[in-house]
Formats: C-alpha cells, sequence, structure tokens
C-alpha cells in the first residue's frame, strides 16, 4: 500500500492537500489531506500523438525502437501512449503496425495511430506527398486487421474522394476519425464530423488556417464540438494562440500532444521520420524543405509550457490527461484520480517536473514524493 499527499487534482477540480492511496494496481480511496503540500499528485499523463523519442522510432517498425521510445516517455510522466506511424509504403505500414500491436498486447502502449497515407499532398507537412494514396477502404481494412483492435485514432482529409466513406467504415468499427493534413472548406471538415469524425490532429498545423471568409476546418472544428489535438511547445504554435484556444472551447475539448519524434531527448543533429530525413537544430525539428517534421519535447514539458502560456495548471493536466483519454476511449481505465481507476499516477514538483511516476501502482521512475511540511 502507498499513500501519496499533495496538491491532488481531480475530474471535478484541486483537493489540496489531498491524499491519495493505492493498493495493489488500483487506486483505492482519496481523501482530504493535511499540511503544506510540496508536491503535485495528478493522473499518468496520455500522448494520444507520438512517433518516438529517446532514439526509438515507431514508424521503424522495430520492437526494440519501439520500447525505447515508450520507456523514454514513461520516465517522463507518460503512462499511456498512443504510438503513431507517419506515411510510408503500405507494406512498411502493415509491417510496423503489427509489431505495435504486439506492444499494445503487453501493455507497453496504449493504442496505434495511423497518420497517413489518406492525406493532402498541399498540406502533407512531413509526410512523403510520392507515398500519398487516395482514400482506399481495402487498405484501410487490411491496417486495421494487422492492429488486430489497437488501432485507436486514424487521420484523413476530408476533401479527398472517398474520404467520407472512410470515416464511416472507422466509425463501424470502432476507431476514432481524425481530420488532419487537410485542406477541406468549412463544408468539407462539417460534414466529416457530422459522419462521425471525433478529434482534430494537431490543430492549425498542416491545414488550411482560420479565416474570417474562408473559415476552414478550424471553425467547423470548434463548431462541431470535437476535441482537437494541438502542440503547445512553443515552436508548432504560438503560446498566445494555445491560450486562446484553452479560453475559446475549454480544457474538456483541447488535447494536448508531443507529435514528439526519435530525437526527443536527445541532442541536434540528423535522424528519420519514417522514410524521409530530419534535421534537428537549436531542438527544431525540420526537413531540407523548412517544414517541421514532430516534436522533440516530452507532454511533460508541453504541459509546463502551456502554463507558462497563461493556461492554469488544473486545466493544463486535464488536457494532458482526461481529454486525449476521452476522446480515444480510454477513459475508463486511465486519465483521472478515481477510486477504482488503474494507478497510474505523476508527481510534479513545484516547477511541474515530475519527480516520480507510477504505473499499474508500481514506481517506474523516481519514488515515494516528499512528505508534506
Amino acid at each position: 500500500m502507498t499513500t501519496l499527499t499533495g496538491r491532488v487534482v481531480l475530474p471535478d477540480g484541486l483537493l489540496s492537500p489531498g491524499t491519495v492511496r493505492v493498493e495493489g494496481d488500483r487506486i483505492a480511496a482519496i481523501g482530504a489531506g493535511s499540511g503544506e503540500p510540496a508536491c503535485w499528485v495528478v493522473p499518468g499523463l496520455v500522448d494520444v500523438h507520438v512517433h518516438g523519442g529517446g532514439g526509438g522510432s515507431f514508424p521503424s517498425g522495430d520492437e526494440h525502437e519501439a520500447r525505447r521510445a515508450a520507456a523514454y516517455h514513461l520516465d517522463h510522466g507518460t503512462t499511456s501512449l498512443v504510438a503513431s506511424l507517419v506515411t510510408a509504403a503500405p507494406e512498411a505500414m502493415l509491417r510496423a503496425t503489427g509489431t505495435l500491436a504486439g506492444l499494445c498486447e503487453e501493455g507497453i502502449l496504449a493504442g496505434i495511430h495511423l497518420e497517413g497515407p489518406f492525406l493532402a499532398a498541399g498540406r502533407c507537412g512531413a509526410h512523403d506527398p510520392s507515398l500519398l494514396r487516395p482514400p482506399d477502404p481495402d487498405l484501410l481494412g487490411r491496417l486495421l486487421d494487422a492492429g488486430r483492435g489497437h488501432v485507436r485514432q486514424v487521420t484523413v482529409a476530408p476533401e479527398l474522394p472517398g474520404a467520407l466513406e472512410l470515416v464511416a467504415l472507422l466509425r463501424d468499427r470502432g476507431v476514432v476519425a481524425a481530420v488532419g493534413h487537410t485542406d477541406a472548406s468549412h463544408a468539407q471538415a462539417t460534414a466529416a464530423f457530422a459522419a462521425g469524425a471525433g478529434l482534430v490532429t494537431h490543430l492549425f498545423n498542416a491545414m488550411r488556417p482560420l479565416h474570417h471568409r474562408d473559415p476552414g476546418p478550424v471553425a467547423a472544428a470548434f463548431a462541431a464540438g470535437v476535441t482537437c489535438e494541438v502542440i503547445a511547445d512553443g515552436v508548432h504554435v504560438d503560446d498566445a494562440v494555445v491560450a486562446m484556444l484553452f479560453s475559446t472551447i475549454g480544457a474538456d475539448r483541447v488535447a494536448l500532444v508531443t507529435d514528439a519524434m526519435a530525437a526527443a531527448g536527445l541532442g541536434d543533429g540528423t535522424y528519420v521520420l519514417g522514410p524521409r530525413v530530419v534535421e534537428v537544430t537549436g531542438g527544431v525539428a525540420r526537413l531540407d524543405t523548412g517544414a517541421l517534421a514532430g516534436g522533440t519535447a516530452t507532454l511533460s514539458g508541453v504541459l509546463r509550457r502551456a502554463v507558462e502560456a497563461g493556461v492554469s495548471v488544473v486545466d493544463a493536466i486535464r488536457a494532458a490527461t482526461l481529454t486525449p483519454a476521452r476522446a480515444l476511449g480510454l477513459d475508463t481505465e486511465v486519465g483521472a484520480l478515481a477510486v477504482g481507476a488503474r494507478a497510474d499516477l505523476c508527481v510534479l514538483d513545484s516547477d511541474l517536473v515530475p519527480v516520480a511516476v507510477m504505473r499499474r501502482g508500481r514506481w517506474v521512475s523516481g519514488g515515494v514524493p516528499p512528505a508534506p511540511r
């Protein structure tokens, strides 16, 4: 049995001071504490869009690299991680999906995200435009089958011919369709949300921008009530826009993500993201075209940056835990501190830096947090 005391972030607010008692792999009790809290006790972080980290890559299809990436992010507080692929040749994507499905079955990963290949060439970002494909129900079905029930989300550009049929197929298979890498008009994006798309892949990035005479997918997402990913790392989206996003649609609809690639946690240098070469300079990953090519931050780092942008600590934590968990149907087990929930916890110091991480009731990084003063 372990009892933690601190500023406890709950689904309905903050309990400070509070206590969380863990027995086995479950949260057994939550109650009031005493003294001045020395730390934050929060749910384990949930990253639903991440390509790698610590030198390991999920799109590589290499099991050892995938384990390395998952371990790196776990050490920094991300206890539930959805591994993202990028556009590649169909056989490469099928092989990588099968490898990641095995790690999901082992409990290392929380799911798989197929970011591609059904994306718009004009908004492809770091994806190889020569490997993009029109919506193909047969290929999508093969990818879902390779995932053995672990594919959680698929990014689709809704303006492509046949895209709405893919959204319907995903809905019927219990997979979240995400609108992204798109040049869709407001009407086209609205149609995708009406057809069942429930998420936006890294809002603002790799999509038609919001304009007062051409509202595009951003305004459509706001009106549809769907969850919007945002890479709040200070590189992909300006801090002022991050603050505006939270104040406009609220933390219940913002999912903080990293979009991290293999370079996360390492220094500048040359890396790969799927089939493409990426150069990291000053911590910013780009292709030789200048296009951004994923992130290099951890989710705990993105959380801190959101707070620096003016988002409240409680809202930022919600956007890094419960909101993304709900978006992909993971919230029955993770994303919130609640009696009976899986004991995935992150202990943050006063600067919101992880000092201890617990997953399934076991310390995987750090240890027992400081006692109240």
